[in-house]
């Protein structure tokens, strides 16, 4: 029994620790353009995916090896199964992370958080419109307080703006964002139970890695990485301890407590996100902002308490 409580709580300890990782990521990539003003989105994920690759072949290589402690046999790829993974790669990845870094160019850490953290509202409304899953009173209620709590943020941002065109733009761009990893969600369960979240993990990043490469070297010259320290210092951050270092305990998180339990722990993000950003950039909080994270939060953890709406996959997530 003593053993069960010590797995549990270090599974605790690791899904927090990975959720202020996972929330730091937002800070290093607003601090980033800050230091650097012509910096874009196409040369910092370019840069964080380049401090991450050696994390990520890494992972590859330990989901090759016998799965030893785990319940699933290792098995090959079929082509089948690698077609999925680049598609997924591109999407849940790549197009994903893209979305996101450009949408940070124009707006706050606090609300970009909060849009990707509505992505099981995502999963929930693709399920009923593309799977028939049929939405409960219970869930339907979760959706109402979760958008009226982002709708509330969304609110303390219009507010405080001097660049209507830029928020919206950025709230566009970042809930593409999270539409794009709630369509990964819905598609890449199967397979992640089937192949081993490891592997399945560093294979769609390295996929990833491969387009977000190919796409600097298409659309920037090498000239655009002769960058001041500063930033590589960020990109390191972001490698590190916002990427290698949360999905590895994430991963282990996954092992002790489940995916269920680690996404519960995970609604504590946000609100960490907003603080860290009042603290590192000077961004504002308001009540009417805590009451709209709060209403997120609470409509999200009744979509995860529901037995009847989809789960989140045994997979660490990378953003």
């Amino acid at each position: 029994m003593s053993s069960i409580k010590t797995a549990v709580s270090a599974g605790a300890l690791f899904a927090a620790a990975a959720q202020f990782g996972f929330a730091a990521k937002a800070i290093f990539i607003k601090l980033a353009y800050a230091a650097h003003p012509g910096l874009d989105a196409v040369t910092l994920l370019a840069i964080r995916m380049l401090f991450s690759l050696p994390f990520f072949l890494f992972m590859a290589w330990l989901g090759n090896r016998d799965n030893g402690n785990t319940n699933m046999p290792r098995q090959p790829l079929s082509r089948g199964d690698w077609g999925f993974v680049v598609l997924l790669g591109f999407i849940g990845y790549y197009l994903s992370s893209f979305l996101d870094f450009w949408g940070l160019q124009f707006i706050s850490a606090g609300l970009e958080r909060l849009i990707l953290f509505t992505n099981p509202t995502i999963v929930v409304v693709l399920s009923a419109l593309f799977l028939r899953k049929h939405i409960t009173g219970r869930v339907a209620l979760a959706l109402l307080v979760s958008y009226a709590g982002l709708a509330l943020a969304y609110w303390h941002d219009l507010v405080i703006t001097s660049d209507t065109r830029a928020l919206v733009t950025g709230t566009v761009l970042v809930f593409l964002s999270a539409l794009c990893y709630a369509i990964y969600m819905m598609v890449g369960t199967g397979l992640t139970r089937r192949i081993g979240s490891t592997r399945f993990t560093a294979y769609m990043m390295l996929v990833a890695t491969g387009f977000v490469m190919a796409q600097f070297f298409i659309m920037r010259p090498l000239s655009a990485l002769d960058l001041p320290p500063t930033i590589y210092l960020y990109g390191v951050g972001l490698a590190i301890f916002s990427t290698a270092a949360p999905v590895w305990m994430m991963a282990e998180a996954l092992k002790r407590i489940g995916a269920s339990d680690a996404s519960m722990i995970g609604t504590v993000g946000p609100v960490i996100t907003i603080f860290l950003g009042v603290i590192f950039l000077g961004e504002q909080v308001s009540l009417l902002q805590l009451i709209g994270a709060g209403l997120v939060l609470a409509g999200v953890a009744m979509i995860s308490l529901n037995k009847t709406a989809p789960k989140p996959p045994d997979t660490p997530p990378t953003r």
